[in-house]
């Protein structure tokens, strides 16, 4: 799998251009990413804060994270047009039958693919060495543009996870 992703990004978005990600608890089918990636481009083109168009722009990466973009430096985003961006992600979940929101599930990049593990088996994970300080870890907290391309995809060790629960893991 190639983790290259970041010449797919708008470079004319601004570095601090909004980001959400939206972590699937599986991989869509072909078909269905086809499906969901007009669907993105559709609702991306018609995204409005206000009555005024948002400069948006939405794509699925890895077959499992939908990734939502906002230049507010050319419109702001309101909390209406963060609702209607929520709402979009809800009816994806329910039309695919996926979780988009649970947060307690981890991606990491393992044996060539992106593989969930839930927060509450991290600790096992590690002491027996599923994954370890360098297992590159999807940090789906990164809220710009500019963090996004450099901090998504990174070594454990360098991340608020790793920070949080290496230490006492015998790194």
């Amino acid at each position: 799998m190639n983790l290259s992703y970041q010449h797919l990004i708008p470079a004319t978005f601004s570095d601090l251009s909004r980001v959400w990600i939206y972590q699937s608890n599986r991989v869509f089918t072909l078909s269905e990413a086809l499906t969901i990636e007009k669907i993105l481009e559709d609702f991306t083109a018609d995204w409005k804060s206000h009555g005024t168009p948002v400069k948006g722009f939405g794509t699925l990466f890895f077959g499992q994270f939908i990734i939502l973009m906002a230049d507010e430096e050319v419109t702001g985003v309101s909390g209406c047009s963060t609702d209607s961006s929520v709402r979009l992600i809800k009816a994806l979940e329910e039309e695919y039958k996926v979780s988009m929101f649970d947060r307690m599930n981890l991606a990491f990049y393992i044996n060539e693919k992106v593989q969930l593990l839930p927060f509450s088996q991290l600790n096992y994970a590690i002491d027996k060495s599923f994954i370890d300080k360098e297992t590159l870890f999807f940090d789906n907290t990164v809220l710009t543009k500019v963090e996004f391309m450099n901090r998504w995809i990174i070594p454990l060790s360098t991340s608020w996870l790793g920070k949080r629960i290496l230490p006492q893991a015998h790194q």
